[in-house]
Parts: structure tokens; sequence; C-alpha cells
């Protein structure tokens, strides 16, 4: 389930977002202070273009879905996500976790207001090394463009970036067809 993050989901955000599982396949990778996260919570709570959920099994927060440029006129937006990469594997729910997360966002981005943000684009980027994310968005659908490099205060970065039109999903077939 997602729901909308709030002001006491805060500590647990940061903390994921600092694991080093997560850090290495961000763009940005350093620690990021308490100070610079309150920073960022306080524009991204505030920007009508963001969305910041939180993604929720069996009742338990275990993640966080980011949507940020959001045009509801061009019908567009951008995501991101990253999960309680040390508590779902150490109770063996990172599997599930993973896929959960990125199927129940795909499906938030399509879905009409206000359950979701009703767009007909959705696109992210992912780092070249990422495989798994890299599959998982072939999976649903997406498309890679071609990869470029960009400069952060943590360096220079290669990024692929991927895209989801809402025609391209693919459409799930009954277990007699598979």
């Amino acid at each position: 389930m997602l729901r909308r993050a709030t002001d006491a989901d805060i500590p647990s955000m940061l903390a994921w977002r600092n694991q080093e599982a997560n850090r290495s396949v961000s763009i940005n990778q350093h620690l990021i202070t308490a100070e610079e996260h309150a920073a960022w919570w306080s524009r991204a709570s505030q920007d009508p273009t963001r969305r910041v959920l939180m993604f929720e099994y069996a009742s338990r927060p275990l993640g966080v879905v980011t949507f940020f440029d959001h045009d509801p006129v061009a019908r567009s937006a951008s995501w991101g996500f990253y999960l309680d990469h040390d508590g779902t594997t150490a109770d063996g729910t990172a599997l599930l976790a993973w896929t959960k997360i990125m199927r129940e966002a795909v499906a938030y981005a399509f879905a009409p207001e206000p359950d979701g943000l009703d767009i007909d684009l959705l696109q992210g980027e992912v780092l070249p090394h990422n495989e798994s994310v890299r599959a998982m968005n072939r999976r649903l659908g997406f498309t890679e463009g071609e990869p470029y490099e960009q400069t952060t205060d943590d360096g220079v970065v290669t990024a692929i970036p991927v895209s989801l039109h809402r025609d391209d999903r693919p459409t799930r077939r009954s277990a007699k067809e598979q």
C-alpha cells in the first residue's frame, strides 16, 4: 500500500536513504545529513509537482516512492524509490517488498486522481550497474534511453534514462495463457 508521507516518517526516510545499498544505486551517493534531509522535506512536502509516498506492507513501512516534476498538463512525471534494504533483507522480505513497491508505484502513476497521478508518461533514471532494477524495469515495460553523464556533488555519474508510456505497460495474462 502507498500512502502520503508525513513528518513522522522523516527519521525512517533518512535512515533508509543513507543505507549503503541505497546510496550505491543513487545518483547522489553521499551520506545525507539531518539538516540536508530536513531542508529537502521542507521543500518536497510543499511542492505541488512532488508526491512523497510511504510504501507499507502488512501495516509496516518498508520504503519510499517519490514522484517529482509532475506536469498534469503534459501528463508526465518522474519517479524514484528506495526500501529499508537492511530491514527487509534481515527479515527475508526484500524481494517481495522490492517487487511490490515497483508495481504499486507504476500503478499509482497511471491511476486516475485522486488515488493516483493519472499520467501518460512515467520517467526515471537508473545507474548502469543496477542490473536488478533494470531487469524489473524491462518486465514492467520501461524502455531505456542512451546513457548520459551528469555532474553531482559526488562527482560525475553515468545514468540511463528510462520511460514508460501508459499504452506500453504489459497486460497480465491469465494463468491458463502462461
